[in-house]
């Protein structure tokens, strides 16, 4: 009767501990932009801003969205929101190059951020 009893407990939690679900874990998402253009250096009405930006992965994953926004420091207004379609798909990074003249149609102004 021992035994019957021994193996009523055991059993079950032998089936419990070897039925545990095979969860993948989440995938870590570990996501930077470099931007290595524009410089810091001063610019002006009329010149050309130079945009070369990566997005990475740093663990491998898919770049699925990009998007680059430049505001008007004084007035918090977005002058540049591109690409007008973000969605990439890239496997581990995605570089983003852009060329924008700075005018007063584009929403800049000399001296105003």
């Amino acid at each position: 009767m021992k035994i019957s009893i021994l193996h009523f407990f055991i059993l079950p939690l032998a089936l419990l501990i070897s039925c545990k679900d095979d969860v993948a874990p989440a995938p870590t998402y570990d996501y930077h932009a470099h931007i290595f253009s524009p410089l810091s250096t001063e610019k002006h009405l009329g010149d050309t801003l130079h945009m070369e930006i990566e997005f990475e992965s740093h663990t491998g994953e898919i770049v699925h969205n990009i998007n680059v926004r430049i505001f008007n420091a004084t007035t918090q207004t977005v002058v540049y929101n591109l690409p007008t379609d973000p969605h990439t798909d890239a496997q581990g990074s995605y570089e983003y190059h852009d060329d924008l003249v700075l005018s007063a149609a584009n929403g800049f102004a000399e001296g105003i951020g």
